[in-house]
């Protein structure tokens, strides 16, 4: 199931475009497939579809964290908890959209005293609960939490390895800026490819099925956003 994209990844465009339209023959309506063959026909996507997101992370939710540390070495929620830390900001209440299993929320916690977590994923969340990490737990599409959030201003809003699966980035940033404490801080990252590959676009789908985004469109939005 992971075949088209990795031979995309690889170079590979044809083969993977083959292998993507043969699984999507034999399997209709399968989100994931839909998605990558998108993708891999450059269709015009502005976000990852809702269903493919959690489709994906529900089948990957078991194996993440060991992919993740133990194959990919990933560094985000060390380097998160750094830039908090820096900041000498209070931390009282935070925000972790895209939670996943909880590895922004594990890096943050002896420094948090309160913390929701959100995914759209249910296998994600069911394994970030039992790790007992956050105080509150949703299984939700970050923009739709953010527009009906009923849970009071936060001091902090983390969003690690979200942007990868938005084209545009105006709804989330722009709720974030509306459920911050004054003076609150927003912690992401985000994926940037050159301005001569993007060729004057705002953001683009990547080998991966990733959106990387221009860094001047990421701040651009950010200064709309009032930050």
């Amino acid at each position: 199931k992971t075949a088209a994209p990795l031979l995309s990844a690889y170079g590979y465009s044809e083969t993977a475009l083959a292998v993507a339209r043969a699984f999507l023959a034999e399997e209709a309506h399968d989100p994931v497939h839909r998605h990558h063959l998108a993708a891999l026909e450059s269709a015009p996507l502005k976000r990852a579809p809702a269903d493919y997101v959690a489709a994906y992370f529900d089948r990957f939710a078991d194996s993440f964290d060991e992919q993740l540390y133990g194959v990919l070495h990933y560094s985000g929620p060390r380097k998160l908890l750094d830039l908090v830390a820096a900041t000498g900001s209070p931390t009282a209440r935070t925000l972790d959209l895209g939670c996943g299993t909880g590895l922004t929320g594990g890096a943050l916690r002896d420094i948090v005293e309160e913390m929701t977590g959100l995914d759209i994923s249910e296998n994600m969340v069911e394994i970030a609960h039992e790790k007992d990490l956050y105080e509150t737990l949703y299984v939700a599409e970050a923009a739709d939490y953010l527009e009906d959030n009923d849970d009071g201003p936060f001091d902090i809003v983390t969003a690690t390895d979200v942007l990868p699966y938005l084209g545009f980035l105006e709804e989330m940033f722009f709720g974030v800026a509306d459920n911050l404490e004054a003076g609150g801080h927003f912690f992401f990252s985000s994926e940037t490819l050159p301005d001569d590959v993007l060729d004057g676009r705002d953001f683009m789908v990547g080998p991966h099925q990733r959106f990387a985004h221009a860094e001047s469109y990421v701040r651009k939005v950010l200064d709309g956003a009032g930050f």
